[in-house]
């Protein structure tokens, strides 16, 4: 089945923006991080790899997709959410780089050598701290420890201050396929106050390389809402980013939220745009991209029409990750490093978040899980319609209750209820049998995805999350 949504400029109004403009859960994972516990340990995560291995999963074995966290920067960009570690002090990657190959160690002590592997992923604080020789160790450490498969999604996020032509290749050498650049904003008034100075000349020369070396897939990423943007500014970049046609597009709305980030505290709230500057931000970002020939896949991202990711969206197959949109079917994910986190079977797990307590337990010989979750049946059952929603814009009752052994229409009573207003919007059209999101509602399908999540109806504590649109 196609699943293709219109593709035209979007009849967004001012109206329907701001009304929509509100914390909400990306749903990478459901439940959501914030509801992982602290009885979740080293045991459970044990059992969950041992389960994997002995290969009694629900639905069998998944396909594995690993994620390293490499927490080091070299200065602190002021928005900044991630977990990082500032120092210029690049010996300090030594100690970390042992640490992941004792981890490393511990999962194949579980699994076996050489599982197969079809997706892999840096991220950060910024890998590309790593020297070149340090990424050659890592990338040796994984292949000969896990199978990369041929074909695989092998990623790694750069960013563009730290690399050259020549360490592009480098990356290609040693196996990297796809590549993020963190962009952000071009204009030099925004990066000077979010400390972040990086050319447009010198991206483009990256981007460039990055085309001539075969990169399978070049993102950028882009966030709006930052102190001194305005639209008609942030309109420049979208123009900038267009012309370098990246086959991805990341477009992150950000979260002023000083009590819980620190670096955020440098940044004068007074030189934030209003939200109704975001709001045109927005809109004028989703014309701009839509308009130059990208694809609006769903929430933050967009791709040209000839990426897999635009094809997975026509064919109805899309999936969600703790990465975000993928084209990689549901997989257990094995997250080494601080604070990464991962998903077994029906369990998520989440490391520690320091690198004292990340250390500690490793040099004890345990994982260093410090909080995670076991699903329960109703979970499942939520998740899986989530992802319906979130993935497919759709969602086929009698796949759910072939599945779950429920009655929709009797288990979701006041949810599909609640969806009276977004029928009356035009966002949902309720069908028999069936919920479709409408062309227009595709682009509030967080909204849509929030009626259905237990833990957020029960408590309404949407603070901790960025805004849905």
């Amino acid at each position: 089945m196609d699943h293709a949504f219109t593709e035209t400029q979007p009849m967004l109004s001012a109206d329907l923006l701001r009304r929509f403009d509100v914390p909400g859960p990306r749903y990478t994972s459901y439940p959501t991080a914030d509801r992982f516990v602290e009885a979740f340990k080293h045991d459970d995560y044990v059992g969950a790899l041992q389960q994997r291995a002995e290969g009694a999963m629900v639905g069998g074995k998944k396909p594995l997709s690993l994620y390293v966290h490499i927490p080091f920067c070299e200065s602190v960009c002021y928005y900044c959410a991630c977990n990082k570690v500032i120092t210029k002090h690049h010996e300090r990657a030594q100690e970390y780089l042992d640490a992941l190959e004792a981890e490393v160690g511990m999962h194949v002590a579980l699994l076996g050598n050489q599982q197969s592997v079809t997706q892999l992923h840096l991220g950060g604080g910024s890998p590309t701290f790593l020297s070149d020789d340090e990424l050659a160790r890592l990338m040796a450490l994984l292949k000969t420890s896990f199978r990369i498969v041929p074909g695989a999604e092998v990623s790694i996020e750069v960013d563009p201050r730290t690399v050259s032509p020549q360490r592009l290749r480098h990356f290609r050498d040693i196996g990297f396929n796809r590549i993020s650049f963190g962009v952000q904003d071009f204009d030099p008034d925004v990066q000077k106050a979010v400390h972040r100075v990086q050319p447009y000349d010198s991206v483009r020369e990256l981007m460039v390389s990055a085309r001539e070396l075969g990169y399978e897939s070049i993102n950028v990423d882009l966030i709006y809402g930052l102190p001194k943007q305005h639209p008609e500014s942030f309109s420049q970049t979208v123009r900038q980013v267009a012309e370098l046609r990246p086959d991805r597009i990341a477009l992150y709305a950000y979260a002023h939220l000083p009590l819980r980030f620190k670096p955020q505290r440098r940044i004068d709230s007074a030189d934030l745009p209003t939200a109704a500057e975001r709001i045109a931000m927005l809109s004028g970002a989703l014309s701009g991209f839509i308009g130059h020939g990208y694809t609006y896949i769903g929430m933050d991202h967009f791709a040209l029409p000839n990426d897999a990711l635009a094809a997975a969206k026509r064919q109805g197959r899309l999936h969600r990750n703790f990465q975000g949109y993928s084209t990689q079917p549901d997989c257990d994910l094995i997250g080494l490093g601080v604070s990464s986190i991962g998903r077994m079977g029906a369990t998520y797990s989440q490391n520690a978040k320091t690198l004292p307590e990340y250390y500690d337990a490793i040099r004890q010989g345990i994982f260093p899980i410090v909080r995670g979750l076991a699903l329960s049946r109703d979970d499942l059952l939520r998740r899986a319609v989530i992802m319906a929603i979130m993935c497919q814009g759709r969602l086929e009752f009698e796949s759910i209750e072939l599945a779950h052994l429920i009655k929709v229409p009797e288990y979701f009573r006041a949810e599909l209820a609640s969806l009276a207003p977004y029928v009356e919007m035009g966002l949902v059209v309720q069908e028999p049998g069936a919920i479709q999101v409408t062309a227009q509602g595709w682009f509030f399908v967080r909204a849509v995805a929030m009626l259905f999540d237990r833990h957020l109806q029960a408590d309404k504590a949407r603070e901790r999350f960025s805004r849905i649109i």
